[in-house]
């Protein structure tokens, strides 16, 4: 292929850009001496066939080295790495290395074909000159029909969030899709998660990332990273999730599958991960960001510069108060809500955001108030995991107004007051409510509270009934991975049984967990497949199991169809009932459509709720309508050994109807409001470990 005719090319914007006459290229290293451009015809050819030398007086302004190729058109399959030289001490920060290529951090679109990660172990370490390289491809100018589709703007105290992965979604065959693990499976997979009533997918790591970026443990027994939190390309889709990963229509994948979505009406929230990056620590490979820019785009040690500080828990921990840094993370964000139409974010290990250039905690960090008052930015959702892995924990604090956080709390607590144990009947009355002691007095709302008690790191709601114990073998790392604060229960048996009456109270309790979701103020969010109780045999840490031990299995919503229906059912009884809803917290106040309060708190007898017995599990709570034509609720809980009479509020011209009841069975368990009984007397019998619900009408 001839060379392309070079000329001084331009410092912004940084990355490949397609121009009426050819393509700038521009990367950003403050220390670099000299840097240099690979081109190759293809994704998987072995030498480029043009490397352009900078000229650093004429190709480097401030900072960027830049060049721009004359009648490049980006429709010709050309990627390219850069190359860069500098200081060579890591003891002063830097880690330049002449014979590794890079790859573009602006990449838009990569290709890992080539990619062998670096072995830590010596009888397998990859040789340097063996490990090939991720390329960045140049792309045309971007001419994506969207059809008028816009980002989706859900009320947010409305949604119902559906924790998923892209791969494993439709990775098993049972799943019966034509592009199996790809976004192209997900859209086939949308009349299921409309008939199961979400309004918003929660995705799994989508922008590329390094899938062996594994322990030399789990990749001896042939895992991969399977989760995806290894990120090296912040603008890229990961390439494993394209049918063509190496078309210049790659990217369109994504799109299409945002389009077919925001179509059915549901939003799409991407799980990002800008705590660290896939380069790792010190025995970590170069990939791009050491490559060009490894002591400002890392926390490095004081003492040490050639050490990562490791508040990731992964091996570095990227350094978000940079300035470029930040910028870098904002315009990411942006990029993929001005191009790819994404309704929001969840951060991975948020709390590292909050850390100044010194790893300190600050309140006002930069990067996290830049994205709350983004412009392109400004109706994204923004969830924060508000922790790191340095111990840092910030549920309630996480800085920022209207960032939503997932609520560790409230995991916590419902599943300790679901099992039985005692002492909590008023934190559980708290979370259940929206958390008012984390978000009132900061002049948050319930709706900054995500609540879940199952995500993809940890049990499944199946599991959580199943077993006392993680059993996380199969990940090679001898069981020490994982969790060990479960607060779960085997309820007699470890793992599956044919024991009736363990698994009757399996199936009340599972019901118990998705009941008490649906009926707290607050954001609700499922892990896929809990709603067809998907098992992971007890491993609470699948990062690496790219497998049926992680994938949603199909067959299971037939085997388990009083699960589904159960959970379907749940969802269109809070979609009706707006008290469930609320934007604000609830004071006890009279309601404005009754002479109730907006919320009473009672025990087995009304108004006498066990705030102060310690041993109780038991606790009723009555919401009042906040619509004409909605129903007041009464909300038992019985988490005890044994059954109780329970007494019902006395509503004048009204009588209370059995609306759910999750100790029945698939017929009765929760029910429309033409199927239901009126509840005769003014005592109730609850069974232990059941909810009940009742409506009110006239």
């Amino acid at each position: 292929m001839n060379p392309y005719p070079v000329s001084k090319g331009h410092r912004y914007p940084p990355g490949a850009t397609v121009k009426t006459d050819g393509t700038n290229f521009c990367i950003f290293s403050r220390h670099a001496r000299s840097v240099s451009l690979l081109l190759y015809k293809g994704h998987d050819t072995k030498k480029p066939f043009q490397v352009i030398e900078l000229d650093p007086t004429k190709h480097r302004t401030f900072f960027f080295w830049h060049v721009f190729l004359e009648g490049m058109t980006g429709r010709e399959n050309i990627f390219y790495t850069w190359k860069a030289d500098g200081p060579e001490n890591s003891g002063s920060g830097h880690r330049f290395n002449p014979q590794i290529e890079l790859l573009d951090p602006w990449a838009k679109t990569v290709s890992d074909s080539l990619w062998k990660r670096k072995y830590n172990r010596d009888k397998k370490t990859v040789p340097l000159q063996d490990q090939g390289s991720i390329r960045a491809m140049v792309l045309p100018k971007d001419s994506y029909d969207w059809q008028g589709d816009t980002p989706l703007h859900h009320p947010r105290e409305k949604e119902v969030i559906y924790e998923l992965h892209v791969g494993g979604f439709t990775s098993h065959s049972s799943a019966k899709v034509a592009n199996p693990g790809k976004f192209a499976g997900i859209i086939e997979k949308i009349p299921y998660l409309q008939d199961l009533g979400i309004s918003a997918v929660e995705l799994l790591p989508v922008m590329a990332f390094d899938a062996q970026d594994l322990p030399d443990n789990a990749r001896d027994l042939e895992l991969q990273n399977y989760w995806g939190y290894a990120t090296h390309s912040f603008y890229s889709p990961h390439p494993g999730y394209c049918v063509d990963p190496c078309s210049p229509d790659a990217r369109n994948e994504f799109r299409d599958m945002v389009k077919a979505l925001h179509r059915a009406g549901i939003s799409v929230i991407l799980d990002v991960a800008f705590n660290h990056t896939a380069e790792g620590g010190v025995d970590g490979p170069t990939i791009n960001f050491k490559g060009l820019l490894n002591r400002g785009f890392y926390h490095l040690e004081d003492h040490d510069k050639s050490q990562y500080k490791n508040y990731s828990g992964c091996g570095n921990t990227v350094n978000c108060n940079h300035p470029l840094v930040a910028r870098f993370i904002v315009q990411a964000l942006e990029y993929w809500v001005r191009e790819f139409h994404v309704d929001g974010f969840r951060f991975d290990l948020a709390s590292i955001l909050s850390r100044g250039e010194d790893g300190a905690p600050i309140y006002h960090a930069p990067v996290i108030w830049n994205i709350e008052f983004s412009d392109i930015l400004s109706h994204t959702r923004l969830i924060a995991e508000a922790w790191d892995a340095g111990g840092l924990y910030q549920v309630g604090g996480f800085p920022g107004y209207r960032w939503a956080e997932w609520n560790g709390h409230y995991r916590d607590i419902i599943r300790q007051f679901i099992k039985g144990d005692p002492e909590l009947v008023p934190e559980f009355a708290t979370r259940l409510t929206g958390s008012s002691d984390l978000y009132q007095s900061s002049g948050r709302l319930p709706i900054n509270s995500i609540n879940f008690f199952s995500c993809h790191d940890g049990f499944t709601l199946n599991d959580l009934v199943s077993y006392n114990e993680k059993h996380n073998l199969a990940n090679g790392e001898g069981n020490r991975d994982g969790d060990n604060q479960n607060h779960s229960r085997n309820y007699g048996a470890e793992g599956t049984t044919n024991d009736p009456s363990v698994n009757t109270l399996r199936r009340k309790q599972v019901k118990n967990f998705m009941a008490v979701l649906m009926l707290s103020q607050g954001v609700p969010m499922i892990l896929a497949g809990d709603e067809v109780l998907r098992s992971q045999k007890g491993n609470n840490n699948c990062y690496c199991q790219n497998n049926e031990l992680s994938w949603f299995d199909w067959t299971l919503l037939e085997k388990n169809r009083e699960m589904f229906l159960f959970t379907r059912g749940l969802i269109r009884f809070r979609r009706r009932h707006p008290c469930l809803m609320q934007r604000q917290f609830l004071s006890g106040s009279p309601s404005a459509l009754t002479d109730m309060p907006d919320i009473s708190w009672h025990g087995t007898r009304l108004n006498e709720p066990q705030w102060e017995k310690t041993s109780s599990c038991v606790l009723a709570v009555t919401l009042s309508r906040v619509e004409p034509e909605e129903e007041d609720l009464h909300i038992l809980f019985n988490m005890s050994e044994e059954s109780l009479p329970m007494q019902l509020p006395k509503i004048k011209g009204h009588n209370w109807y059995l609306a759910i009841d999750t100790t029945a069975s698939q017929a009765t368990d929760i029910m429309e409001p033409v199927q239901q009984q009126v509840i005769k007397g003014d005592t109730l019998c609850v069974e232990s470990h059941s909810i009940v619900v009742c409506e009110s009408r006239p």
